[in-house]
């Protein structure tokens, strides 16, 4: 019986120094853990947080960019219902979003099935086609302004020879034609970061699914709408998410290109910020654009994600 319990009580000594044992690893990761995200919490306050309070707090003001601020309350807020140029804005800008952001997709997705190709090359035109992607913004606004150019440009070059407009067509002196000009030019320009995009998400597809559809008698766009497109959807909703934010907070080529005109027809939501703030010296006013633009693409974003949203269970 002694013996019995000796045992016993050495099992129970050994338990809990295995459970302490077990308690510091524990907490040995937990603090791992910690200082791993730490750096990228701190970025976040710091470069994020701290700038949307203060945004926020900046919007209640009549804040100048020189002299004193006075507490106005929401009056900032209620003179948005009364200006005409931010509805002109924020309605110019939701229709270069509905316009472009199908045309990157369609493209971006024939591309994805294109270089998803085991052909010889295939890597050449992936890396054409991903390289406009590492071009600044605005050197490709400027480059394009001038391809665009109706005394020496090359799109009325091109045009003129194949006998399909008889005189240059002056494409940023007007609003839809530059609209158009300005699309092409993003569409060029965008359309290589979502096709890496879906490639990755199409890459995550299991062959032996395609290939048993292909066996059952299923044609290419059948895999493709029944098997590739549903297995995307999370890639499709991320890729959607950051081209309409994109999209919403388009500034370079408008104020490169168009300079916001003609008439300020080709104003954007950031553009009319922009000039209210550093224009027009109207920070507080300016502030509240800023909040009103982050709901927008708050509500935005979550209805994207709601209709998106991927059920299936792994």
């Amino acid at each position: 019986m002694f013996m019995a319990y000796a045992q016993s009580s050495q099992s129970v000594l050994v338990g809990k120094k295995q459970t302490r044992a077990s308690g510091r690893f524990e907490r040995k990761q937990r603090w791992a853990g910690i200082l791993f995200v730490l750096p990228s919490v701190l970025f976040v306050a710091v470069f994020f947080l701290v700038p949307l309070i203060m945004t926020a707090v900046m919007s209640l003001y009549d804040w100048p960019l020189l002299g004193d601020h006075h507490f106005i309350g929401l009056q900032n807020y209620i003179q948005m219902a009364s200006d005409s140029t931010f509805w002109q804005s924020l309605w110019f800008t939701t229709r270069y979003t509905i316009i472009v952001t199908p045309a990157i997709f369609i493209i971006a997705f024939i591309l994805a099935l294109l270089i998803r190709q085991q052909v010889p090359g295939v890597g050449v035109f992936r890396t054409a086609y991903f390289i406009p992607v590492v071009i600044g913004l605005s050197t490709a606004s400027l480059l394009w302004t001038w391809m665009f150019n109706d005394q020496f440009g090359i799109f009325d070059s091109v045009l003129l020879r194949l006998h399909l407009i008889k005189e240059p067509i002056v494409w940023l002196a007007d609003s839809t034609t530059s609209l158009i000009a300005i699309g092409i030019m993003v569409v060029w320009k965008t359309v290589g970061s979502t096709m890496i995009f879906l490639v990755v998400g199409m890459n995550a597809i299991p062959d032996e699914l395609l290939a048993a559809a292909n066996v059952d008698g299923a044609g290419r766009w059948a895999r493709i709408r029944y098997i590739m497109l549903p297995l995307l959807k999370r890639t499709l909703a991320l890729a959607l998410v950051l081209s309409v934010i994109g999209s919403y907070l388009a500034f370079d080529q408008f104020y490169v290109m168009t300079h916001g005109g003609p008439q300020n027809s080709t104003i954007t939501v950031v553009y009319w910020i922009y000039n209210n703030s550093f224009t027009y010296y109207k920070l507080g006013y300016g502030s509240a654009l800023s909040i009103i633009l982050l709901i927008i693409l708050i509500i935005l974003s979550v209805i994207q994600l709601y209709l998106l949203r991927d059920d299936t269970q792994y």
